[in-house]
């Protein structure tokens, strides 16, 4: 259900924007949306886990908000990143 330590190196070093960089918003989207995608996984099996599902939707709203920052501040930026993380089908 969470996320390996590995795991967020790996997407840490796909998506920052410079060396070192774990704070852009690139970084936290890619971040959140693997934590969302494994949590969707975990509900395909515990369909009652209603506590759980209350932290999913404060992960979603969060990555929103992040999405129509980098929206706001770069559209090239956002265009691109959702295109690399297959958001907005």
């Amino acid at each position: 259900m969470s996320i390996t330590a590995e795991r967020k190196q790996t997407l840490i070093q796909e998506y920052a924007t410079t060396m070192g960089d774990t704070g852009s918003p690139e970084v936290q989207v890619a971040v959140l949306s693997e934590r969302i995608s494994n949590l969707t996984e975990h509900f395909k099996e515990h369909k009652k886990d209603n506590h759980s599902r209350r932290g999913l939707l404060k992960l979603v709203s969060q990555r929103r908000r992040l999405l129509d920052y980098l929206k706001g501040v770069d559209e090239g930026r956002y265009q691109t990143l959702i295109g690399k993380l297959g958001l907005r089908r």
